[in-house]
């Protein structure tokens, strides 16, 4: 079995008084987190840190404690694994700014309707997780 190795985040911001988390839909119309893969000698941090400043423009806070994995075979790639590391930031009135060729847009939605974006049970595990969180630190 061979593995690829990605890292990303749950990003976030509070609007109107409502938490609202940062969705992007890749070129192939697949919504996502910010996430890429590992270079070099990079921490799992440091990929996500890399990762949702060149999809998004965000240069967010990355908060202690949270800490989520996803695995999945990769259909494109028979015989290949993939984990990605999911880690969780806020960020403030920063614009989000879709990297060009490989994001198609970014979408800031509720909780709510951010889940109803993945049809993967990975991704509305990831984003429970953090919504739980947050609820449990008393941000929600």
């Amino acid at each position: 079995m061979n593995w690829e190795y990605s890292c990303g985040a749950v990003v976030y911001t509070r609007r109107d008084g409502e938490l609202r988390f940062v969705i992007v839909q890749e070129m192939g119309g697949a919504y996502s987190y910010p996430k890429g893969h590992m270079e070099g000698e990079e921490t799992e941090i440091e990929t996500a840190r890399r990762e949702v400043f060149e999809e998004t423009g965000l240069r967010p806070t990355f908060i202690d404690g949270f800490r989520e994995t996803d695995e999945y075979d990769l259909g494109e790639k028979p015989g290949t694994r993939k984990r990605v590391t999911y880690f969780l930031a806020e960020f403030g009135d920063e614009e989000l700014v879709p990297r060009e060729g490989e994001i198609k847009k970014i979408m800031l939605l509720p909780y709510d309707e951010a889940l109803r974006c993945f049809p993967h049970a990975g991704h509305r595990r990831i984003i429970e997780a953090a919504y739980a969180f947050l609820k449990k630190a008393g941000k929600t």
